[in-house]
């Protein structure tokens, strides 16, 4: 890792403000050592790792760009621009020097360390709830295990830190850690994770809970091809007492009046047009076509265009048609998802949406169809189908059928929300879909900034340092 980074992170907490549902205080300067020494100082700096998450090269932009544009329904009209940073994940062409995989790798890793911190001053503080501290110290180990699966799925390897890091040159020889382990160290996260978290309630959404905790395991073990364990941990987040559910209207999932719904199981949260118009997301700016124009809101770039094949496999009557997505009169497709902003462009309000029930379901339609259990598979898939207004499967009963079917309503149902081509090299469908026959192009390149600075961050093949 780069110097600067823990410098930075030693040398301030990095809070933010938020003015929705979970409240970031700004606060700067405040030298590590002589912050985090009462229970209102330590929630600041847990307020500050969820800020941490609004970060450009986490979930501002990075992971939706990474998700999306190098499948195959997202394209960038506008490859050149921006240094051609979201173009060359579109044409498999990145290389070390990206702005934009720098700030993933860096973003990362100063949110880890701010969880880091939390999780190691946490425990000599004395809460008037020791209820609430366990809920905290859980809070951190979601955060902390969510950062290293992003991490492990864009980078393969990565260097493994789960102490709070005080002097820099700590970490400079350490190298990066074989993916099993860190995927060890997920788990191991977010096992300790679910025991901690308390049930969604109206009071703590917003907050990572343990329904949260149990999808993103789930999620996890289904990267890895464990089935069955996917189901057991998903099969919890389905049952009544979770507090989560699949709303029945969908055009009331992603609207901002209606955020942090039943069916929202773990967002980023954005403000639009507060605090200096600093709270939004660049994302409507970014992936939106060019040439769209909203009222004053002008300047869109174009980088995350739907393209006009995937546009046309909405039917008339799917109901995700003008809802998830839309059309200009251009002819260029568009991801409805992200809310068109309230002052400036770069300022939009959506929160980003992680983790989400209609997700559950078809991860739940995969694995029940993987173990053989057709029945269930068909009444987790139908489910997403009949809110969608298509009715149920009536397609063939092979297995491959069943999970070309569930497949597409994926792709449809989860359309921009960062997950794409995730499920395509988790299946190892890249060469099948995409033409993409380099399995080096699978990962991302470790960015030469940290290849640069200590040697033994060795680069993944197929990049040059």
């Amino acid at each position: 890792m780069k110097k600067i980074i823990y410098i930075f992170l030693i040398g301030s907490a990095t809070m933010l403000s938020c003015t929705k549902e979970l409240k970031i205080y700004p606060e700067t300067e405040k030298v590590a050592q002589r912050f985090y020494r009462n229970e209102k100082e330590i929630e600041e700096a847990i307020n500050a790792t969820y800020g941490s998450l609004q970060f450009k090269g986490i979930y501002n932009l990075g992971m939706l760009a990474i998700g999306e544009i190098p499948g195959e329904d997202a394209y960038d009209e506008t490859p050149a621009n921006d240094n051609g940073e979201y173009g060359m994940l579109d044409n498999f062409t990145n290389i070390p020097q990206s702005g934009l995989i720098e700030a993933v790798w860096r973003d990362h890793y100063m949110a880890i360390q701010n969880a880091n911190i939390v999780l190691n001053r946490i425990k000599e503080i004395s809460f008037n709830k020791e209820e609430l501290k366990s809920n905290r110290i859980g809070e951190m180990k979601f955060i902390r295990a969510l950062l290293y699966f992003n991490l492990v799925r864009c980078f393969g390897d990565v260097p493994l830190v789960v102490d709070e890091i005080k002097d820099p040159q700590e970490l400079f020889g350490q190298g990066r850690t074989e993916k099993a382990k860190v995927y060890d160290q997920i788990k191991t996260d977010l096992k300790e994770a679910i025991v901690s978290l308390p049930t969604r309630t109206e009071s703590n959404k917003g907050r990572a809970t343990k329904s949260a905790a149990q999808t993103l395991m789930g999620k996890v073990e289904l990267t890895l091809g464990n089935f069955q364990n996917a189901k057991t941990f998903l099969d919890e987040v389905i049952s009544p007492a979770s507090g989560q559910g699949l709303l029945d209207d969908i055009t009331q999932v992603f609207p901002v009046a209606n955020e942090l719904n039943k069916e929202i199981i773990f967002a980023v949260q954005f403000a639009s047009g507060v605090n200096s118009n600093s709270e939004g997301t660049d994302a409507y700016r970014m992936f939106n076509p060019t040439g769209r124009v909203e009222g004053k809101m002008t300047g869109t770039k174009g980088h995350g265009v739907l393209s006009s094949k995937f546009y046309g496999l909405f039917t008339d009557q799917d109901k995700r048609k003008g809802s998830y997505v839309k059309r200009l009169a251009s002819g260029l497709a568009y991801s409805n998802k992200i809310a068109v902003p309230v002052t400036v462009v770069e300022d939009a309000g959506s929160d980003f949406v992680v983790l989400r029930y209609a997700d559950v379901l078809l991860m739940l339609a995969e694995i029940e169809n993987e173990l053989g259990s057709t029945t269930s598979a068909l009444k987790y898939l139908d489910q997403i189908r009949k809110r969608a207004g298509i009715g149920p499967y009536g397609g063939a009963l092979t297995k491959q059928a069943i999970f070309e079917e569930i497949d597409m309503q994926r792709r449809k149902e989860l359309v921009f929300e960062g997950h794409r081509w995730f499920d395509i090299i988790r299946r190892g469908r890249a060469a099948l879909l995409l033409g993409l026959t380099d399995n080096n192009k699978l990962l991302l390149p470790i960015p030469a900034s940290q290849t640069a600075t200590d040697q033994r961050i060795v680069q993944n093949p197929g990049y040059t340092k």
